[in-house]
């Protein structure tokens, strides 16, 4: 709701996303990596947190008012709240109260009851051996203004039917049957009270303690000590009780003015109140309702939940959010009870109502981002991404909510305001318990097999269910986006509404069926929160422990019950016109408090006192069984994640330096899939690296070889299978089969003059008899078998000569193809396409905003996609259809720059050309910095579909879906790289300052900082890497060379070639010594260049790893 209220302000109701480098972001993010890394410990101290709040709930709750504990909320609104005065509203009973004081908390001493006995005695008539009579006398009804007799008295009592002139009272002094020698001879007077403190009088009322003293103490459950004795008459309006009262009050004043100070002083009460109390079971409507809420909360969670489609893991969710749940109130409930926040006076069904509300709408949203995050990354950046970028909405939501509660709880009725307060601390600990316990669970589940394919066939069926909604199935659904968390409302404000929404209804249940409900809503502001001016005036110095008002509000819900059946039995409530109390003090009396009273709940400090050994133990005993649990239920995992904790920590650059192989420069960088590196060098060597065990390698030819492999080399070539190698030569090619390690045949060529414009094999042909192909710059091309049995086959494929051409392989699932993307000197675009005997080519057209100076091509295999690269555009092409799909902006690019990655849903098919985010990196013309500019969906759960060209028009779009643009830029790039999955690494030159480093880049993490200015001739070069835009932030430069290994290398002014051989790899030509950086944990070398599907590649790599590990084990 915070969002929609910010609209003005921020244009936008959508939450804020925050960028990747934003540091709130990395704050979060680093926190959630952390506890997906110290599962056991995040887990330890969110239990030992719930166990210290939980355990004391028995000993802080009661269903007993008198003991000093916090009453147990039941099934019924109970209240004692004060309404307007209206001359119209005729109350159903009158109170008339006097409170008798000694010194400060002291009411409790015999002395004291007896003088009260006495006081009771002057004002009601003796007392002693009370019982009311059993029939009404003749003279009664007639008696108005003189005194009335003990057997008048006695037969207007309630005790003998109710009637228009009933009355009753309460008094403590009953526990001593009104006899003051039992009073003065009573040798503990403390037990007697506690033991008789569910006594009845003849009314049939319960005079608990909170009847009938005022300010009380509470140790062990036992009243020890009360500030007043509190004797109060209760009589209908009829009753001449009442008269009688006042009557006998003005006389009293001259018997105890010797031994009582009293107020006022005239005797007369000042003035007088209506109170409303309450004792409303909850109605069928009232069920009715909460099972509606409470239903339609468990179908919006369990629909979202089954969207996961965790068959193992499901469960367990389900288990993990309910005990987050209960954690968050049954915590609360203690913060509330210890603080004493009555919250009886609500019914308890509706506690967890609110609660559950509020925590599915973070726990959901939490769920959701760890879907949206790639598969391929470690669990513990999995969780940290979606917690960084959940976070501050689940902070900000919280405290807007928290501010709510606390806005409602000044204007709502006291009943309505605990609850308001015992929903902002649950709100609170939800969210602790969210980032602490929940969250742990969660890392643990995504890292189990079970979860992680359940959130990939989750992602499989979004995506290709928005595919269908762009193209076949017609308009959403609106209750598949609600489940989905597609509306606003759903996700965001419903948990506020439903909060909102019960706070209203609450405080209409306590002043919305009786007439009173207008008056209250008209002032009851001011009632409430004004303190009666005259009250204060009088009673200023006696220090009362409490005052009559608060005394009022805190009466025992059961005794108004019992005064309810009395006066009004078929109602529910009544309507009380409450005198100022008469205060009487006994004179020479210390009402100074020499110490401060206990502010916290009375129980609690009978817990600490007797149950904190106990306590302690217990909490000592629940950790460790849970740490015993956790180790076995986690057995075989502790390894992975302490491994995750230490890759956290460790550096993710890794340089292997392959040297020894040439003595001169590396000019010409070639690869296979299979992990190997073709080098050829100024020294007439060329040597084939196998990177993945210990770097080995061995030549291939050298200048001693000039017969089967002259020099200069033009360009190399490894098939598909990494079985071939082709050396073009001036004047022939030569094969070498990588797995015999021997060579294969050559084939003489026609002198040539230049590298041609591209040189590769056919994977169409037979495997064990490879077949390259030349395209020269006149526009001919020619295929070579590597045997010989096969003749030369020239094919004209373009009329003018050619500058500029690219392969492009399509896969499918049932076949592959073949194509040859080139542009002519003239500037227009063909496209060559391997069919069974022939090349087949076609002309793209491209109109005049796509025309132009053409600089570069880049290929997307094995989508089917290639991009033209101009000075400041991409335009990007379906090749099998001919066809611009997106024309995307850029800055102005240097020449040939350009490098493109994808990441496509792993729902994508042939048919469903549909991108996750499609990144494009290139170097600025202007500043030389490495520009990368990616483009994502605007709702991460999208895809970025292009267009077939059934549905095309004149004007090319950007897709189905709106999409959003992410950029960043790297100062002082160097030679750099893009990988698979969007991140860069790169290696410069740094210029050193003063002896200390300087970086051009802000942002970069160093590692193996230099200390001093370096006293050798290399400059200091740095390996940088950084992470994909839109992915959390992982930054770092390391040095590439070390002091002690300068000897080895030659010292270079700039890098050689360069090529990427695995998913997070790329060998740099740096002089005569190959540097290979790695970037992240596990490397996959069975992959080629073209196969830019970095998700679902990693995402078979972690199954099949984590397939042999449980076989493993």
């Amino acid at each position: 709701m915070i969002w929609y209220l910010l609209y003005p302000l921020r244009g936008t109701t959508e939450p804020p996303d925050l960028s990747p480098e934003h540091p709130l972001r990395n704050v979060f993010a680093k926190y959630g990596r952390y506890v997906a890394c110290h599962v056991v410990t995040a887990v330890l101290i969110s239990v030992t947190v719930a166990t210290i709040l939980i355990y004391p709930i028995p000993y802080l709750f009661t269903r007993d008012f008198v003991n000093g504990a916090s009453y147990v909320p039941h099934h019924v609104w109970t209240g004692a709240q004060p309404i307007t005065y209206d001359p119209a509203i005729e109350p159903d009973i009158i109170m008339k109260s006097i409170w008798i004081h000694s010194n400060y908390m002291e009411a409790l001493n015999p002395d004291l009851l007896a003088s009260a006995l006495d006081l009771q005695n002057e004002l009601l008539g003796d007392t002693e051996n009370f019982s009311p009579r059993q029939q009404l006398t003749k003279q009664a009804s007639g008696f108005v203004d003189d005194s009335l007799t003990a057997a008048q008295r006695d037969a207007l009592h309630i005790a003998n039917g109710l009637t228009p002139q009933s009355w009753f009272f309460h008094s403590p002094l009953i526990y001593w049957n009104y006899s003051r020698n039992r009073i003065l001879t009573d040798p503990d007077v403390l037990s007697t009270i506690n033991n008789r403190k569910n006594q009845s009088n003849f009314a049939n009322t319960t005079l608990r303690h909170s009847v009938v003293f005022s300010g009380k103490r509470f140790e062990d459950r036992r009243l020890v000590a009360a500030d007043a004795i509190v004797i109060t008459l209760l009589h209908l309006k009829d009753s001449p009780m009442g008269r009688e009262w006042d009557r006998n009050v003005l006389r009293i004043r001259k018997k105890v003015s010797e031994t009582f100070d009293f107020y006022p002083s005239d005797g007369r009460s000042p003035e007088s109140h209506l109170y409303e109390f309450q004792f409303r079971p909850m109605s069928v409507k009232d069920i009715l309702s909460l099972a509606l809420a409470y239903g339609l909360a468990v179908v919006y969670f369990m629909m979202s939940l089954s969207k996961l489609r965790a068959v193992k893991s499901k469960f367990g969710l389900i288990i993990t959010i309910i005990a987050q749940i209960a954690f968050s109130i049954m915590s609360s409930f203690t913060i509330c009870a210890i603080f004493n926040f009555d919250l009886s006076r609500i019914p308890q069904a509706a506690y967890p109502l609110v609660v559950l509300s509020l925590s599915l709408e973070n726990t959901l949203r939490l769920i959701n981002a760890v879907i949206l995050t790639p598969f391929e990354d470690s669990t513990s950046k999995r969780i940290g991404s979606a917690f960084g970028q959940t976070a501050l909405t689940a902070l900000a939501s919280s405290l807007q909510n928290v501010l709510i509660l606390v806005g409602l709880s000044r204007v709502v009725s006291p009943g309505v305001s605990a609850f308001c307060v015992f929903a902002a601390v649950a709100i609170v600990f939800d969210l602790f318990f969210l980032s602490t316990f929940f969250l742990s669970v969660l890392s643990v589940d995504v890292r189990r097999m079970e979860l992680g394919d359940a959130l990939a066939k989750a992602a499989q069926r979004q995506s290709h269910r928005r595919y269908e909604r762009c193209g076949v199935q017609g308009p959403t659904k609106w209750s598949d986006s609600l489940f989905q968390g597609k509306i606003a409302w759903s996700t965001r404000i419903a948990g506020t509404i439903i909060m909102v929404g019960f706070v209203i209804i609450a405080q209409w249940h306590f002043f919305g069926y009786d007439y009173t409900s207008y008056h209250f809503l008209r002032s009851y502001t001011s009632t409430n929160q004004t303190p009666r001016s005259s009250e204060v005036t009088i009673l200023q110095g006696l220090h009362q422990a409490r005052s009559h008002a608060s005394w009022i509000r805190n009466q025992d819900h059961e005794t108004a019950q019992e005064v309810i059946r009395l006066i009004k039995p078929t109602g529910y409530s009544y309507v009380a016109r409450v005198f100022e109390p008469l205060v009487f003090v006994k004179k020479h009396s210390d009402r100074i408090p020499h110490s401060k009273e206990p502010t916290l709940l009375p129980a609690l400090y009978d817990f600490v006192h007797h149950q904190l050994p106990r306590f302690v133990l217990i909490v000592i005993l629940i950790v460790a069984a849970l740490r015993l649990l956790m180790n076995y239920l986690l057995w075989g995992e502790d390894t992975e994640l302490r491994n995750n904790d230490d890759q956290g920590d460790a550096s993710t650059i890794s340089i292997k330096s392959l040297g020894g192989g040439h003595v001169l420069d590396v000019a010409m960088l070639g690869k296979s899939k299979s992990g190997h590196i073709v080098s050829v060098g100024l020294d007439r060597v060329v040597r084939v690296w196998d990177v993945r065990g210990s770097g080995r390698s061995y030549v291939v030819a050298d200048a001693q070889d000039s017969e089967r492999c002259p020099f200069p080399i033009l360009s190399i070539a490894v098939d598909d299978t990494s079985t071939w190698l082709a050396l073009l030569s001036a004047s022939r090619v030569s094969f070498w089969n990588l797995n015999k390690q021997m060579w294969a045949g050559f084939v003489l060529l026609n002198p040539l003059h230049r590298r041609p414009a591209a040189f590769f094999f056919n994977h169409k042909t037979d495997a064990a008899k490879p077949t390259v192909v030349l395209v020269h710059h006149n526009g001919s091309l020619i295929e070579h078998a590597a045997d010989g049995s096969v003749g030369s086959k020239t094919t004209a494929i373009c009329a003018e000569p050619i500058i500029l051409a690219r392969t492009l392989t399509r896969r499918t699932k049932a076949h592959s193809s073949l194509f040859l993307i080139f542009v002519c000197k003239q500037g227009e675009v063909y496209v060559a396409e391997k069919k069974a005997c022939q090349w087949e080519t076609r002309h793209l057209s491209l109109d005049a905003r796509h025309a132009g100076r053409i600089c570069q091509i880049a290929t997307l295999s094995p989508l089917g996609l290639f991009a033209l690269a101009g000075s400041d555009k991409v335009d990007l092409v379906d090749v099998e259809q001919c066809h611009v799909v997106w024309t995307l902006k850029t800055e102005r690019m240097s020449p040939k720059s350009l490098q493109c990655t994808y990441a496509t849903s792993t729902a994508s098919e042939a048919a469903v050309k549909g991108l996750t985010s499609l990144t494009l990196c290139y170097a600025a013309a202007e500043t030389g910095d490495c520009v990368v500019q990616t483009y994502v969906p605007t709702n991460e759960s999208d895809v970025m579909y292009f267009r077939s060209p059934e549905s095309s028009t004149e004007e090319p779009e950007d897709g189905s879906g709106s999409m959003r643009q992410l950029m960043k830029r790297i100062k002082n790039p160097g030679t750099w790289q893009v990988l698979s999955d969007g991140s860069v690494v790169g290696i410069r030159q740094v210029t050193l300052h003063g002896g200390a480093l300087h970086m051009a880049s802000h942002g970069l993490r160093q590692r193996h900082m230099m200390e001093r200015r370096c006293q050798y001739s290399f400059p200091h070069w740095e390996v940088w890497v950084t992470s994909a835009c839109g992915k959390p932030v992982m930054e770092e430069s390391q040095r590439l060379l070390d002091q002690d290994s300068t000897s080895n290398h030659l010292v270079v002014s700039e890098l050689g070639p360069k090529v990427t051989v695995g998913l997070r790899s790329v060998a740099f030509a740096f002089g005569n010594v190959l540097k290979l950086v790695i970037t992240g944990g596990h490397e996959r070398y069975d992959v080629g260049a073209e196969d830019k599907n970095y998700e679902s590649l990693m995402n078979t790599t972690s199954r099949r790893r984590k397939g042999r590990d449980r076989m493993q084990s």
